[in-house]
């Protein structure tokens, strides 16, 4: 499956953007998928995540409540909806996915096969 990260832009504190994973070349709800995003000289974090079984939902506690993740099997696309965005949530974003990742490696970049390229989300105060 290849991976295609789309809907980041520059935005206001307390703003919303929606970022879109598309997938081609397979299909996208037999995945999990994560989203990550990295800042420059730190590691690649765990953001947010959705089951291919039952569509189970996953996210960081710094965004909870504030972030959702959702999937559209017709569009074949996985969305982030990220909402009362703050300065800290700047960063590169990548979607990424794997047939096999468990609740307890999910936050593991490294359990991803495919990864979409980032797209950068900015957040001004």
């Amino acid at each position: 499956v290849q991976l295609q990260a789309s809907g980041g832009g520059l935005v206001q504190t307390g703003g919303s953007l929606r970022l879109s994973c598309a997938a081609s070349e397979g299909t996208i709800s037999r995945y999990f998928v994560g989203w990550f995003r990295q800042v420059p000289g730190k590691e690649r974090e765990f953001v947010s995540g959705i089951s291919w079984r039952r569509n189970m939902t996953y996210h960081k506690d710094s965004v909870k409540g504030r972030f959702t993740i959702s999937r559209d099997d017709a569009e074949n696309t996985v969305y982030l909806q990220m909402d009362s965005l703050k300065p800290e949530d700047t960063a590169v974003y990548y979607c990424a996915a794997n047939s096999d990742v468990t609740y307890r490696a999910m936050h593991r970049a490294s359990q991803y096969n495919y990864w979409g390229q980032g797209t950068l989300v900015t957040v001004s105060s």
